[in-house]
This record gives C-alpha cells, structure tokens and sequence, in this order.
C-alpha cells in the first residue's frame, strides 16, 4: 500500500487508488504523513484538526480520532503501516516506496549527485516530478495545513521545475523549456526567475521581439501590481538582447544558478488573481509558425507538449484488466525466434478520442518498468493542434532521451496519437526498444509490414465505470448511494473520458450526493461534461477536435450520419426489414468506403445494429452541432 500525497490525499495499492473522503481522520493522516518518521506533537495534531479554537475535549476527541483513523486503514488493507502512540505525541513511519513525498524528495537527492551528468540529472527530476497528481491536499479540510505546510511543500516542486527549466537551456533544448515556462510565469507572475527563463528561451529561439515584449510586459507587472523594478538580473538580460549577444548554451543572467537544498521543489498551484475568470495561460509557438499581433501585442500560439518525457503515472487507473495482462505479457516475452533481432516489439493500442488509449498505454509503462532498465519514454507524436509531428524531429528527440542509456539494455516507447504508419516506421530500428502505439487509426499499413498485436478498446463495461466511480470519489461516497453512481454512469455512456470529467468535477464538490448530481448532469450532458476551470477537458471539445482532424468531407458526411436516421449506417433502424433496406422517402445508406474511414478514424464502433453504430455522446454532440450550424444559417 502507498500513500499519495502530493495531490489529493489517496491510498493505491498497485493501480487501484482510492481519494479519501474529507474527514478529520483525513486530516490526522495528513498531518502525520507531512512529518513521517518522526514525533508530532498533541497540540499540533489538535490544531491540525480542529484550528485554533478547539474544544474542551480536544485531547480525548484526538484519541478518538486516531482510533478513527486506525479503523480507516483496517477497511482498506492498510497493514504495514501503523501509528504509533509515542510520548508527547503520534508517529506514523514511511519510505520512499510507501509514501509518495519522501519519494520526489529521494529522486531529488539523487539528481543532486547526477550534477556531473545534465541528461541524467533532466531524466531524474522529471521522474520526481511525475509523482504530483494535482492540487495539494484538496480533500484535507485543515486550515492550518493550508497555510503552514502546502507553500513549503509547492516551494519544493517549485524549485525542482525551476532546476529542470536551467537544466534544458543549459542543453540548448529551450523549445523544450518553453512549455514549462509559459504556464509557470502566467501561474507566478512574481517570481522572476521564471521570466528570466522565458524570455532567454524565446531569445535563444529566435524570438528576440517576443522575448523583449515578454520584460516589458513582466515589467509593467512588477510596477503596478507590486511596485518594484525588475531585478538587476533582468535587466542585465534585456540589455543583452537589445544587444545582440550571445547568451551561449550556458544561459543568460544566472541560468543553472539557482539550484535547491537535495529535498527540494513545489506544485504549479493557480494563483487565482493572477488569471481573468475563464482564460487560459499563454502558450509557447511551434518553431516556425508566426505569432499573433492583437493591438499591437504578440500573442503567442498555443504550445506543443514536450516531445518525450518520462512517463507519467496514471490516478485512479480501473478496468482494462484483461487487455493490460495481456499487453505487459507481450511486452515482456522473450522476442519470437522468427525476428532475428531486428525489429522491436511493437503493441497498438486503438480506438476513439477519450476511450483511456494513453492512459492504460501509461499504466502498463509502469507494470512492466523493471523489464526495461534503460528507460520508458512518453512520446507526444501530435502538436497541440492536431498535426503530426515529423518522424525526423521525433527520432532525433527519441535519440537525444536515449543517448545515455546503456547499450544492450532495453527501453520502451510509449508513442502517444500516432497520426499515421509513416511517423513510427523511422522508430522500428532497435532491437533493444518495445513500442507501444497510442492512435485513433487503425494503422492496419503498419500491422501488415512490421507486425505485432492490436487492442482496439471500446466504452466501459457497467463494472469498470462502477469501479472508476469507487476509485476516484471514494467507496463511502459511492457505496452510499450505489443506484445514483450507476445512473451517473450511464449517463456518460461509460465513456472514459466522460467518466473522468465527472468525477473530477464531483471531487470539487464533495458536498453534493449522487441522486442529485444524476438530476443535474442529465438535464444537459454535454454541457455538464465540461471543466469550468479548464474549458480544453470537455466531452463536446474532444469531439470538435476530432472532427476537425478528418477531411472536410469526411467531416460533413459524419455530422450527416450522426444528425440523421439510423439507417444512414447500412442497418435496420427503424425500418424493420433486412440490412441495407431504404424505405420510401428515407435517406440512402452512406457508401461503405465512407463508413470504413470513420470506423478507422475512431468515431464508428462495431454494431449491432447494423454493422456499425455511433456512441450516444458522439451522436447527441453531433446532431447539436448541426442544430447550431443551421441556426446560424437561418440567421444569415
């Protein structure tokens, strides 16, 4: 059993994670496991749990609670660790391998002692990093904890980013930067190390308009919200662009200055006057593409993710059992006689948009990373558009992430939305990788000249959604109202995406029960499928950008199929009679060639009826899309 922290407080015991439920035995616990190992007093657990103004009773309502707690880990098998009463206070003893802070901090030790070795040390914080799964503590209802041990904790990560950010200058990566420092000045506009490290990058780019709009802006910032000038250093760095001058693979002003103590670095928590209500933070642009200009101002593009990182962990992972067996078998089989050593072993994972491809492609990185010592590499292979990225820039990043491994021992690629067969070809070189192919395509090209096994997934079953449920918004929560959790459920057509969106808008309203969510969410779907505070995680906006891969006229037939009658797919529908049969004054049935792209492309499942059928979310997105289409033609 392991204890996640670094987000909200859960438990996992391999991929089953469970959130607790916010509760005062929750915040006992956390505050333990914030100082494990060691001796926390009385009086500071009391005010933990109860603030400053406590009860009379306090002291013997702690002991109740510890016995509270004590029961807690009894009913979800939490047996090799315990809390120990110790004079003056409780103990509670941990280790890396069952606690997830002690964990980042053991990585960010061992990055420290990789100084000599800049890949190396990049490879290890990045793994640190991966351990934080999102908003510290969002489940422990403790005002003291909020304020005197979530900033010390968010001032560790925060450092850790930051000595990953010098790290990737320093290796003349800077549009590898970009994507961090565009989010982490936007989420800390005071902190001018961070604008430091951007507007250096975007110099180093070739983006020297960019980079000085970037000072003037951040000094702007500095004069009205806090009345101080920009530092000397950044203002040393302007100078320096103004210049002309070469800042050098070493960095401008004070890069790779600013390294932590070993157990250092903090999460990317919004600042929430820092933003407008509903936007989102600037984005850096591809190299090549032409920013905006609104009034005058750059506005940068939105930004690609970075190319390969380590692989992240995957909360509250459920279901999909049998194809991750199956997946972690193959993976890490011997490779058949028949190879010869020349090709690696390649998996597809296939499917629609937000059907879970990457996340159980990620889960079983994890299950099968002993097999794999020199690495298990996440490969984003789409832009944030939508488009490819060339096999030529995705095989010298792979090259560059790979290039201190050590030969003879193997590594995993875990290539992300693969577009089409040309773009993993150019990867199939080495006998020493495994490949894992995440796409929406069938990618049949690929199967036919270099082999290896397909899962194409379909939506939940009633038992995985239920169990997701479980995972993700606790079994008291759940089990409490079990009839309204499978309603929920079934409302989202056990679609993952769907089921991922609820639960996380669930988890911010701990407060709201089940029966009354189901009333909530089926008066609209669509639009209750949304994150109020990230508009880019919605249902309709993963479809849209699904729709807007295809051809135009793929598109358009699409939306004609999903707007229309069901024997638009070649089945019965309605009709009553044999496949394929057109009554009177109905639609024809679309060409079969139309129907097998958008069975590849994803948005088409196996039937019955007919021989293929259209998840009911997709369908209600798509006739809605074409009500406010005709709308809007109506209006013109």
């Amino acid at each position: 059993m392991r204890f996640q922290l670094l987000g909200p407080l859960a438990l996992a015991d391999g991929p089953d994670v469970v959130v607790l439920q916010p509760s005062k035995p929750v915040i006992l616990l956390a505050a333990l496991l914030l100082h494990a190992n060691s001796t926390v007093s009385a009086e500071y657990l009391q005010r933990a749990v109860w603030g400053e103004d406590q009860p009379a009773t306090a002291r013997a309502a702690l002991q109740t609670c510890v016995l509270r707690l004590r029961r807690l880990f009894t009913k979800h098998g939490v047996t090799g660790t315990s809390i120990e009463a110790v004079p003056g206070g409780y103990r509670i003893t941990a280790g890396p391998p069952t606690l997830d802070l002690l964990g980042f901090r053991d990585q960010v030790r061992r990055a420290t002692a990789l100084a000599g070795d800049p890949e190396a040390e990049l490879y290890t914080l990045k793994d640190a990093l991966s351990l934080w799964q999102g908003s510290l503590l969002a489940n422990v209802r403790s005002d003291v904890l909020h304020r005197d041990e979530v900033p010390r904790l968010s001032e560790e990560r925060l450092r850790a980013v930051e000595r990953v950010c010098d790290l990737l200058l320093g290796l003349g990566r800077c549009g590898e930067a970009l994507v961090d420092l565009w989010t982490a000045t936007r989420v800390y506009p005071g902190h001018e190390r961070f604008h430091e490290q951007l507007i250096e990058a975007l110099y180093r780019t070739g983006r020297q308009s960019q980079a000085l709009a970037e000072y003037r802006r951040v000094k702007g910032f500095l004069l009205d919200e806090l009345g101080v000038d920009p530092s000397p250093s950044l203002r040393q760095l302007e100078l320096s662009i103004l210049r002309g001058e070469d800042l050098g693979a070493g960095g401008g002003s004070g890069a790779g200055g600013i390294r932590g103590a070993a157990g250092a670095v903090g999460a990317l928590e919004p600042a929430p006057a820092t933003l407008d209500p509903g936007s989102t933070p600037p984005a850096a642009p591809d190299p090549g593409s032409t920013p905006q200009v609104v009034q005058g101002v750059v506005v940068p593009l939105p930004a690609p993710a970075p190319v390969v990182g380590p692989v992240p962990a995957v909360p509250h992972f459920t279901g999909r059992e049998a194809e991750a067996a199956a997946m972690a078998a193959r993976l890490t089989a011997p490779p058949p006689p028949d190879a010869g050593g020349q090709r690696p072993l390649t998996v597809l994972v296939s499917g629609a948009p937000g059907i879970g491809k990457s996340a159980l492609a990620q889960h079983v990185a994890h299950l099968v990373r002993d097999s794999f010592p020199a690495g298990r590499l996440l490969v984003r292979m789409t832009r944030a558009d939508g488009h490819p990225r060339t096999a030529d820039e995705v095989a010298a990043e792979v090259a560059a992430a790979l290039g201190s491994g050590r030969a003879g021992e193997r590594a995993l690629l875990v290539l992300d939305d693969v577009v089409d067969a040309d773009q993993v070809r150019p990867l199939l070189t080495s006998p020493d990788l495994a490949v894992v192919v995440t796409s929406r395509m069938g990618l049949g090209g690929l199967i036919a000249t270099h082999g290896g096994w397909v899962h194409r997934l379909t939506a939940f079953t009633e038992a995985e959604s239920y169990a997701l449920l479980l995972a993700a918004l606790g079994t008291e929560r759940v089990e409490a109202e079990p009839r309204a959790a499978r309603h929920l459920a079934s409302l989202c057509g056990h679609f993952p995406a769907a089921l991922r969106i609820l639960t996380a808008r669930l988890l911010t309203r701990p407060g709201l029960r089940l029966g009354d969510a189901v009333e909530w969410l089926g008066d609209d779907p669509l639009a209750r499928l949304t994150l109020t505070d990230s508009p880019d995680h919605s249902v309709s906006g993963l479809f849209d950008r699904a729709l807007g891969r295809l051809d135009p006229r793929l598109s358009e037939a699409f939306l004609r199929i999903g707007s229309g009658p069901p024997e638009l797919l070649g089945g019965t529908g309605n009709t009553g009679g044999p496949e394929g049969a057109v009554r009177k004054g109905s639609h024809p049935p679309v060409p079969e060639d139309v129907l097998e792209q958008l069975a590849d492309a994803g948005l088409l499942e196996d039937g019955p009826p007919g021989p293929y059928r259209i998840h009911d979310l997709l369908r209600a997105h798509l006739r809605r899309t074409v009500r406010i289409r005709n709308r809007r033609t109506e209006k013109v």
